[in-house]
């Protein structure tokens, strides 16, 4: 009986629709370090955008950031864009700017204070990476950080992005070879 319940949560668990495995992310609206409202479509990256959600004091989010940065710094003139989403409450909420300060966070910053996002998708652990393309589709997640993580994420980012060359090549090559005159 036991082994029955629990493989019936398990598969319930890897089953529940609002798990961040696969499907497409809100156009969440949430509030930047200087308190403006900012959307997901207004800051998403051209070809990709990688979404952080992270603490101040989640030790493995601490530690990864600095990695991505680096990373953020390599991409971001290819159409990568990278979002910081803080899910400290209200009561660590005056350490975040200091954190953002000292982790020197180039990209933009939200503050998910409520736990609001979070919990629509379903995000149980941080830190939690995202990769979402420019049709808002989540083509990649990783949960957790361990040294090396970083390059992991970095050969995704350069395999998402290939197959995004390679597609927009085939398009254009595919309208100049096949498009016929209108007849006027």
């Amino acid at each position: 009986m036991y082994k029955k319940v629990v493989s019936t949560f398990f598969l319930l668990f890897l089953l529940s629709p609002g798990l961040v495995f696969a499907g497409q992310i809100p156009d969440f609206k949430l509030k930047n370090l200087k308190n403006r409202t900012m959307s997901f479509s207004e800051i998403k990256g051209e070809k990709l955008t990688v979404i952080d959600f992270w603490a101040t004091w989640c030790k493995p989010c601490v530690r990864s950031i600095p990695k991505l940065v680096a990373v953020y710094e390599k991409y971001k003139d290819q159409g990568v864009q990278f979002i910081g989403i803080n899910v400290d409450g209200t009561r660590n909420l005056p350490k975040v700017r200091p954190y953002v300060r000292a982790l020197k966070i180039t990209y933009p910053v939200l503050l998910d204070i409520n736990d609001q996002l979070r919990n629509d998708m379903r995000i149980i652990s941080i830190p939690y990476i995202l990769v979402v393309d420019q049709n808002n589709n989540i083509v990649f997640t990783h949960n957790g950080y361990r040294p090396g993580d970083e390059k992991v994420l970095e050969e995704e980012i350069k395999k998402l992005l290939k197959e995004s060359e390679n597609k927009q090549q085939w398009n254009s090559e595919f309208l100049y070879c096949c498009s016929f005159p209108v007849p006027g």
